[in-house]
């Protein structure tokens, strides 16, 4: 494969990641709010949630390993597990080392659900909120096509979706009670 190629596929890993990721994120808070989508009993937005999860966390493998297969720019498995680490954009790719551990911490305890149980699991299950905007500012300042009208357009577009998602998350809802020290 040669150095442009794995380029390319690293820039559409990396698009196809942001987009499957705001999906993956306002499904969960869907999930939450307990929210039917159309045409899908309640239990199918769970799978879908659980479906597009694995494959964005399939998509971000090829995104890390694209970009350490390319000898264009040294990145190393370690620039890819500890944060701000890399001689090439540290503090950029170090977001996104930062947004992959949570993501990792994220995956690990949802695949051990069953043994650690369900408090511990949805109190780590927070770190995909904090997880999603660690890897947009990792786009925004180390992809190559940030500025062109179509990325802009992308960012602009998942920013707002996830933010949209998220306020409504946050609002009380009507005719339920809240519990103090409620999780996600």
């Amino acid at each position: 494969m040669t150095t442009e190629t794995l380029w390319y596929a690293n820039r559409a890993t990396g698009a196809v990641c942001l987009i499957l990721f705001t999906i993956v994120v306002v499904l969960g808070i869907a999930v939450r709010l307990r929210t039917r989508l159309p045409a899908l009993p309640r239990f199918g937005t769970i799978r879908l949630h659980r479906t597009l999860s694995l494959s964005a966390t399939a998509f971000l493998a090829l995104h890390i390993t694209t970009a350490i297969v390319d000898t264009y720019v040294n990145i190393t498995l370690t620039d890819v597990l500890i944060p701000f680490v890399s001689a090439y954009q540290p503090l950029w790719l170090g977001l996104g080392t930062v947004a992959f551990d949570l993501m990792l911490a994220v995956v690990i305890t949802s695949l051990l659900r069953n043994r650690i149980g369900h408090r511990a699991w949805r109190t780590t299950h927070w770190l995909a909120y904090a997880s999603w905007p660690f890897a947009l500012i990792h786009g925004l300042g180390i992809g190559t096509d940030t500025g062109t009208d179509w990325m802009t357009w992308l960012t602009i577009a998942c920013a707002a979706t996830v933010l949209a998602a998220a306020a409504t998350r946050m609002r009380p809802r009507t005719g339920t009670r809240i519990r103090e020290g409620a999780h996600p």
